[in-house]
């Protein structure tokens, strides 16, 4: 008998969702000069949340000019110490307010509400918890003699992660005594602009953080504009090529966290089960809507059918539904353009070959939904092997030797991350030395702390985040040109 679960849904009593948002711009939210204005709503019900303001570049220039004048005349005046306060006290609030903000990420993101309250929340709050420690002790993080801020930093974050992301961007720069100017996604607006309302509740001084709604023209007049000392990005390889293009020729400091096509890859002495939970966890954790997922699974040949087996089993038991149930697993996809994608690059698995399971799965009527998926017979040059599908489908290789699964992992663009599964340690580190990845995760995957820097090779991108190395980004010291 299978074991059912009764609902246990969140309340939506707690978020205070108003019709319609501006920009926060100078400590204040203002009407945004450009007249036009787009909806977001929720994936899981298509639901209209809020009507967002679109910023124009006036509304850009606005917001860089006031970024500038509070990190002239206060931010980078103030106390290391000082600036560390500020960030102790928006980490406070973050917990503070934990429940709001994972019910309002669930509603805009889609994601289960297990996710955002145990994973994508406390992790946001330990990241200002973290830099703010580091804010008077630059002098000791070993980045060079006298070190000092860029200035204002210009940062543009992703819908997978809307509030986790904006922490791994604002947190550091603040420390370092950057003031910031950033854009969330056009479909992930709400937890950026909750976030505003948390600065101004923790007396942040005006026009350190900035928040500038819009889609990629907005994304793109920030880039471009002249008085941006730091551009940071995560996002889509293909939008961090044309940043880099853009800034190319400038003195603007970047990093760029871009896509991935990760390998996953379990040794015969791998505990299975242990395996399969870090399998799933790799590639279905918040609908495989993650730049590290380990979309890629290399299995090693004598235990293929053991590994796919309880792999399948697994899978039978994940729960897909409301987002906002605390039991539900997999949650909705963000949006029809990202689902269309997902659709597409699936069926051209089917069409090159590839065979294709997925678990029985009753799809919501109303929504974006995608059910977990398995592809097997998957060869090296299929395009779902290559290509980055960024959603819940897994392609299932094979290897026999460990040089083979070097060559299978590495034979990609990418190079963000990698997980390894066997019993012995010399060979997780001999691997490890080989594989192209920013990151290696052994026995484990999806994996976070904010002191381990993240970041990856290759078309994955350049520079790292988190961590003493996520610092020295955001400064320059009496060494540089």
């Amino acid at each position: 008998m299978p074991f059912d679960y009764a609902p246990a849904p969140e309340s939506r009593s707690i978020v205070d969702i108003k019709p319609s948002y501006g920009l926060f711009i100078d400590g204040e939210f203002t009407d945004a000069r450009s007249s036009t204005s787009f909806k977001t709503i929720s994936p899981s019900s298509e639901e209209v949340l809020a009507d967002i303001s679109d910023a124009g570049p006036s509304d850009v220039d606005i917001a860089v000019t006031a970024a500038r004048k509070a990190y002239t005349r206060t931010w980078r005046r103030l106390a290391p110490a000082e600036r560390g306060k500020f960030l102790y006290r928006i980490a406070r609030i973050i917990q503070e307010r934990a429940r709001e903000l994972a019910v309002l990420e669930s509603l805009d993101n889609g994601k289960p509400i297990r996710e955002s309250r145990d994973v994508d929340v406390p992790t946001a709050a330990a990241h200002f918890f973290y830099y703010a420690g580091w804010a008077d002790k630059l002098d000791y993080a070993g980045l060079g003699r006298a070190p000092r801020p860029l200035g204002v930093a210009g940062q543009v974050i992703p819908w997978n992660f809307p509030l986790l992301m904006l922490a791994w961007k604002i947190a550091p720069a603040l420390a370092t005594g950057n003031t910031v100017v950033l854009k969330p996604a056009e479909t992930t607006p709400l937890t950026a602009l909750l976030f505003a309302e948390i600065c101004q509740q923790a007396d942040l001084p005006p026009g350190v953080v900035n928040i500038i709604t819009g889609a990629g023209e907005t994304g793109r007049a920030l880039v471009e504009h002249p008085d941006v000392d730091k551009i940071a990005f995560t996002g889509s390889t293909e939008v961090g090529k044309a940043i880099a293009r853009a800034i190319a020729g400038t003195r603007k400091r970047a990093t760029l966290e871009l896509g991935g096509k990760a390998a996953n890859i379990v040794f015969d002495d791998a505990p299975i089960d242990q395996a399969v939970e870090g399998i799933v966890n790799g590639i279905f954790f918040n609908q495989g809507h993650v730049c590290c997922a380990g979309s890629r699974l290399l299995v090693q040949e004598n235990v293929y059918d053991e590994v796919l087996e309880s792999l399948r089993r697994r899978l039978a038991t994940l729960r897909l539904g409301d987002p906002l149930d605390k039991n539900t697993d997999i949650g909705a996809i963000n949006s029809a353009a990202q689902l269309a994608r997902i659709r597409e690059l699936s069926d051209v698995g089917e069409a090159e070959g590839a065979q294709r399971w997925s678990p029985p799965c009753e799809l919501p009527e109303h929504g974006f939904w995608f059910p977990p998926t398995l592809f097997t017979g998957v060869s090296q040059s299929s395009r779902i092997a290559q290509e980055e599908i960024f959603g819940p489908v897994l392609s299932v290789l094979t290897f026999r030797t460990p040089d083979e699964a070097v060559q299978k992992a590495n034979n990609t663009p990418y190079g963000l991350s990698a997980g390894v599964w066997t019993e012995k340690g010399s060979l997780i580190l001999w691997m490890a030395s080989k594989l192209r990845a920013g990151v290696v995760w052994a026995n484990t995957f999806n994996r976070f702390d904010p002191a381990s820097p993240f970041g990856g090779y290759k078309e994955s991108g350049f520079g790292r985040e988190g961590g003493r190395q996520g610092l020295a980004a955001y400064l320059r010291s009496d060494a540089d040109a």
